[in-house]
Formats: structure tokens, C-alpha cells, sequence
């Protein structure tokens, strides 16, 4: 069976990182989807259900609501595999384009105090799945990455070679 792009990437050589995982033409619009990596695959524990998706609740409220680029945003949500999540933008995007509004993203999920937004039973259909302190943990990590991307020997903003 053929293997779809995103299988295709070298998960062995995959770090931590900002990366284009493809761009689909809607009409005449770009769709620009990002992996989000968050952790090492296949080399760092993967995160639990309950801080995704409160990161997951907490970046979508940011990007739709905060970012002054609501009315790009298309999805963000977690990965099956949990080792970071999926971004898709409507425009045509490299990685070094979102840096900062990511940065700020992961800085709103860092510092949020208060009521999870969306956290209440006829809100969410797993309401009871949340842990901000990880949450919170999981942010402060991808952004010691984010914060030193051009640091690292290997790009973390474009995937790397097979």
C-alpha cells in the first residue's frame, strides 16, 4: 500500500521543531498544514490525553480569538501519536512565518490562569480530560525550542532528510 506524505518523513531523524507537512489547494486557496513537534518520536515519552487537550482548548482559543490572524486558522489539534499537534492555516506558509504567533501561542497556554475555556460538560464531550499543569509544562518545554530555533545543528523548521 502507498504511503501517505506524512509517513514518509524520517521519525528516527525528527526533532522537536516548526515544520511544513504539506500544502493543499483548495479552489483557488492554499491550505497550509504544520506539524507542531513537540517532543522527540519514538525517543521521549509521549504526552497524555489530558494535556492535549487542554492545549488543545487553550491554543485553538488563542489562534481563533488573540492572534490578530483568526480568520486564517483552520484547525489545531492533537496528533494520534501525541508527540505534538496539527495547524492548518489558510494561505501559503513557510515555517519561519508562524514562529512568533506559535511563540505567543504556547506563552498564552504557559501563563493561563482561570477556567479552562470550553470545559464545561455541555461544552466538551470529555470535559472531565484536562490538566493544566501539564499543560502548562508541555509549553514551557516546545518553547525552550522554539525560543532557540536557529540553535540547533539540524534545521527544526524544515523536516529532515530521509
Amino acid at each position: 500500500m502507498e504511503k501517505i506524505a506524512s509517513f514518509s518523513i524520517d521519525h528516527v531523524k525528527l526533532q522537536p521543531g516548526i515544520y511544513v507537512s504539506r500544502k493543499d489547494k483548495v479552489g483557488e486557496q492554499v491550505i497550509t498544514t504544520f506539524d507542531l513537534r513537540m517532543t522527540s518520536p519514538n525517543e521521549e515519552p509521549v504526552m497524555n490525553t489530558a494535556e492535549l487537550h487542554t492545549l488543545e482548548h487553550l491554543a485553538a482559543t488563542y489562534l481563533r480569538i488573540y492572534s490578530g490572524q483568526g480568520d486564517k486558522v483552520i484547525y489545531f489539534g492533537p496528533m494520534g501519536c501525541r508527540t505534538g499537534c496539527y495547524f492548518l492555516m489558510a494561505g501559503d506558509y513557510e515555517s519561519r512565518d508562524i514562529l512568533d504567533m506559535i511563540i505567543h501561542t504556547f506563552e498564552y497556554v504557559r501563563d493561563f490562569e482561570g477556567v479552562i475555556p470550553g470545559t464545561e460538560p455541555k461544552d466538551c464531550g470529555n470535559y472531565l480530560d484536562h490538566n493544566l499543569d501539564m499543560a502548562k509544562y508541555v509549553s514551557r518545554r516546545y518553547l525552550e525550542v522554539l525560543y532557540h530555533i536557529d540553535g540547533f545543528p539540524e534545521s527544526r523548521l524544515v523536516y529532515p532528510q530521509q
